[in-house]
């Protein structure tokens, strides 16, 4: 996405990347960023929190009217839950569930009609 963000900016059209990944995006220069310090593939908060969501979009296009200078990162107000530690547990595996999630995937490949795991 933010490769595709310079393009358009290249070509005349601002943009505004609404994400998480904040190391990547701001390694790939995009103009303007706002940075939201959530998991991934949750860009706009919670789901079910429309309130949220509607404020972190109105931030985003804020920052086309604000940004002063290229490549500027604004960090969004916002945490993804009031304790801290989630990121360590977000999407881990405890090694207790290893096999029983090994067997669920494998289930779903099977259905699909795709390989096991090798």
């Amino acid at each position: 996405m933010s490769l595709v963000a310079r393009y358009l900016e290249a070509h005349g059209l601002p943009t505004v990347i609404i994400g998480s990944a904040r190391d990547i995006v701001e390694h790939c220069a995009v103009p303007r960023f706002l940075f939201v310090d959530f998991p991934l593939g949750n860009p706009c908060g919670h789901p079910w929190r429309p309130d949220m969501q509607r404020e972190i979009v109105r931030l985003g296009l804020g920052l086309l009217e604000t940004a002063t200078a290229p490549r500027e990162t604004v960090r969004a107000p916002f945490e993804w839950r009031p304790d801290p530690g989630w990121r360590e547990r977000y999407n881990r595996v405890r090694p207790e569930d290893r096999e029983r999630l090994l067997a669920i995937g494998d289930e779903r490949r099977q259905k699909r009609g795709q390989a096991p795991r090798t």
